[in-house]
């Protein structure tokens, strides 16, 4: 149980600190350049980096320890972007050559998600 609990504040220390510095990226990059939504992109893009390093050490090496890959990949990451969660998945199904279900995976969070999205923007408009 107490294991559980640490873990518990490993993985929300770490999300606290990656929600953090994914707002202050996006406070400070619209004031960069405007437009497109470029803070988004560079969060998602350096969380996919931050993943791939991270959990490659502690696959491939003794460098990181589980509770500190509990701590930047599950809590850093995970509040940073999920969009490097997501992205890790995939390349864990195709390294592992489940092709079809990363194609599925993939193709439907993007489907889904975007219809998802917009039943929950007509959701909104019903209520309102």
């Amino acid at each position: 149980m107490q294991d559980r609990f640490i873990s518990v504040l490993l993985v929300g220390t770490g999300g606290f600190f990656g929600a953090v510095a994914r707002y202050l990226v996006g406070v400070v990059m619209p004031f960069l350049v405007g437009g497109f939504p470029y803070a988004t992109m560079l969060v998602n893009l350096v969380g996919c980096i931050i993943i791939g390093l991270l959990s490659e050490l502690a696959l491939t090496s003794h460098m990181i320890s589980s509770e500190l890959r509990l701590l930047l990949v599950a809590g850093f990451c995970g509040g940073f972007t999920t969009f490097s969660s997501y992205m890790f998945e995939i390349m864990a199904m195709l390294r592992d050559g489940a092709v079809f279900t990363a194609s599925i995976y993939l193709s439907g969070s993007i489907l889904g998600g975007m219809l998802c999205l917009y039943l929950g923007i007509l959701l909104a408009r019903a209520i309102v």
